[in-house]
C-alpha cells in the first residue's frame, strides 16, 4: 500500500477534483490526475482493497454512518470513495480509528490522516516511511492541488482523523 502511495508522486501531477461517471468496481480518473483521496484509494488498490467497492457496499449497508453533505440520498461509486468524510466514515467503521495527538511517535508509516484546511475544506493523506529532514518526523504523500507529493506536511493543517488500516 506504502509503495503503490509513494509511486504516484510524479505520475499525478494534477488536481481535478471533477465528477466523473467511472467502471464499478475497479474505476479511476486518468492516473495523471485526481484528488487527495485518490491518492488513497489507488495506494489501497496497490494493497488488493478496491475503496470503490467497500464503500459503496458499506454505505448501502449503512449509510446513516456516512455524511449527507453533498445532496444525495443513495451511494454513488462514481465519487463517493473521492470524498475523505466517507473515507473517514468507512475507516471509523472498520474500526481502524486511532487517537489524534500532536506527537510525531504516535504516527507511523501506512497510517492514514485527514486534515481540516485552513479553508474548511477536508483533506487526507497517507504518513510515508520516509523521515522529514529534521529526522523527527515521517513525510505524507498526498495531493493538495498541485499533483501527488511527498512533503513535511503532519501538522500543517488541524488534525482531524487518524487510522491504521495494515
Amino acid at each position: 500500500m506504502l509503495d503503490g502511495a509513494i509511486a504516484q508522486a510524479g505520475v499525478t501531477t494534477s488536481y481535478d477534483p471533477s465528477y466523473v461517471a467511472l467502471t464499478y468496481p475497479g474505476g479511476d480518473v486518468p492516473e495523471q490526475t485526481g484528488v487527495c483521496s485518490d491518492v488513497v484509494v489507488r495506494a489501497f488498490r496497490k494493497a488488493g482493497i478496491d475503496l470503490q467497492k467497500e464503500i459503496h457496499e458499506d454505505m448501502k449497508a449503512a449509510r446513516s454512518d456516512y455524511p449527507i453533505k453533498w445532496g444525495s440520498n443513495s451511494p454513488d461509486p462514481n465519487i463517493d470513495q473521492r470524498r475523505v468524510l466517507n473515507l473517514m466514515a468507512y475507516f471509523r467503521r472498520q474500526g481502524k480509528s486511532l487517537p489524534i495527538s500532536y506527537s510525531t511517535t504516535d504516527y507511523q508509516p501506512g497510517d492514514i490522516v485527514a486534515w481540516d484546511l485552513t479553508s474548511g475544506t477536508d483533506h487526507i493523506g497517507i504518513v510515508t516511511n520516509m523521515l522529514s529532514d529534521s529526522g523527527d518526523r515521517y513525510l505524507i504523500v498526498h495531493n493538495i492541488g498541485a499533483g501527488t507529493r511527498v512533503e513535511d506536511v503532519l501538522f500543517d493543517w488541524t488534525i482531524k482523523g487518524h487510522y491504521r488500516f495494515f
